[in-house]
């Protein structure tokens, strides 16, 4: 069975006298996460593969851009990190238990991760891993996934993964909204059958009432334990979804029907995540599910100054979002998509902001819980594809090995080795 946290934050930290120990024993290895790294993107790839292998590492939060420790397997970590054109170092014990008292004593923190967590991502089977970055994140990374789809998870299937990514999809059943652009292209009628084919499949009426009970698994899957992150319109589609459990909102060219009336007031906004008293636009001509994206003034931006802020956290007292939020820079370049950035007010108020666009009603990155469980959306599509479009190439990430804004993604991938966990019984 899936394991679970025990708390929603509580971190496994080793006590200062056994953390000396540690550094005088014997041989480690110190996987830089500043500028002096050489492929940011892999060494998250070392990272993962030394928690599979069974090695101790510990994520270094604040020092160094969030560098890594790995305390077993030195000869290993050296073939992996050659392989991997990954930099590293070995520093002796006096320097390392010099570097545990600078994080003692500075706004930094040491995490131990304690294993590899069972990664899926939710995509369709012809799905190709430049439509989504997190796939190309992890296909880049060498982190092995999972994809499941909707049976899958209306199955139960979610409870053997302790980390669900969200592909870019439309949880209202609106395909995307693309109606008025591409009803009559080729892959656009083929996914709509599709879809329509595989709704009737499970016994649902139409792909919004299919794609409403997907996601209503998925918040049950988070407030049970589970670890979720996505991107672009997986993000407010998710939350509408939720928000209209039982209520028609989508119009004719959909599911046949239009929207019932009264629709707008019938939301009930406790079954989201992360927005609240957002509006919709069931209109199939407007490209554009809701007032939640911003992606209306972020196309007003030149995109040569497009640039959002991580917030910079206590560590010590606010471990989780530090480490969603470590990189080797602190202000980050912008990136559009269906959905871009989040209308700040609209975010429910115990949802953090880890990143945003300041002085202005636009954030760019949150991340909150839910029940023994936690969520982290991001606005955009791909961080190294400014205006990503349908058909577009693929996102090659060789030549993108010290992004900032996949670094973002992959923190997410490895936060859930972070926590405690135990077996369910």
């Amino acid at each position: 069975m899936r394991r679970a946290r025990v708390a929603p934050v509580v971190l496994a930290l080793c006590a200062a006298g056994l953390l000396l120990s540690c550094a005088t024993a014997h041989a480690v290895a110190l996987i830089p996460m500043d500028l002096t790294q050489t492929d940011h993107l892999k060494s998250y790839g070392v990272a993962y593969w030394a928690l599979e292998k069974g090695y101790r590492v510990e994520w270094l939060l604040n020092y160094r851009s969030g560098s890594f420790l790995i305390l077993d397997g030195l000869d290993d970590v050296r073939s992996e990190c050659r392989y991997r054109g990954v930099a590293w170092e070995e520093p002796d014990g006096a320097t390392l238990a010099q570097v545990y008292r600078q994080i003692e004593e500075e706004n930094m923190e040491l995490v131990l991760l304690e294993q590899a967590p069972a990664i899926a991502l939710y995509a369709p089977d012809n799905t190709q891993p430049w439509d989504d970055a997190v796939m190309l994140a992890l296909e880049y990374a060498e982190i092995p996934y999972t994809v499941i789809w909707d049976a899958e998870v209306q199955a139960g299937g979610l409870e053997t993964y302790d980390w669900l990514h969200l592909h870019h999809e439309d949880f209202t059943g609106q395909y995307g909204k693309f109606h008025a652009s591409f009803r009559n292209a080729d892959w656009y009628k083929e996914q709509k059958t599709y879809y329509e084919r595989l709704a009737r499949e499970q016994g649902f009426p139409s792909v919004s009432e299919h794609k409403k009970a997907t996601a209503r698994e998925i918040r049950e899957y988070v407030r049970r334990g589970g670890f979720l992150f996505a991107m672009c319109s997986a993000t407010d589609s998710f939350d509408i979804a939720l928000a209209a459990a039982g209520v028609d909102i989508v119009d004719t060219p959909f599911d046949g029907t239009p929207p019932e009336p009264g629709y707008q007031v019938k939301l009930d906004f406790a079954r989201s995540l992360a927005f609240t008293d957002f509006r919709l636009i069931p209109s199939p001509n407007v490209y554009e599910f809701s007032d939640i994206d911003m992606t209306e003034v972020a196309v007003l931006r030149p995109e040569e100054i497009d640039y959002f802020t991580l917030f910079e956290f206590a560590a010590k007292h606010d471990p989780v979002p530090t480490m969603l939020t470590q990189c080797h820079v602190n202000v980050v370049k912008g990136f559009m998509g269906q959905t871009t950035s989040y209308r700040r007010s609209l975010v429910k108020k115990h949802v953090t902001v880890l990143g945003d666009y300041p002085g202005q009603n636009e954030v760019k990155y949150v991340h909150g819980n839910l029940g023994r469980g936690t969520f982290t959306f991001m606005g955009g599509h791909d961080p190294e594809d400014y205006r990503h479009l349908v058909g577009d190439p693929p996102t090659i990430l060789s030549i993108h090995k010290n992004s900032p804004g996949y670094r973002l993604i992959l923190n997410n991938v490895l936060f859930p080795a972070a926590k405690k966990k135990e077996r369910k019984t």
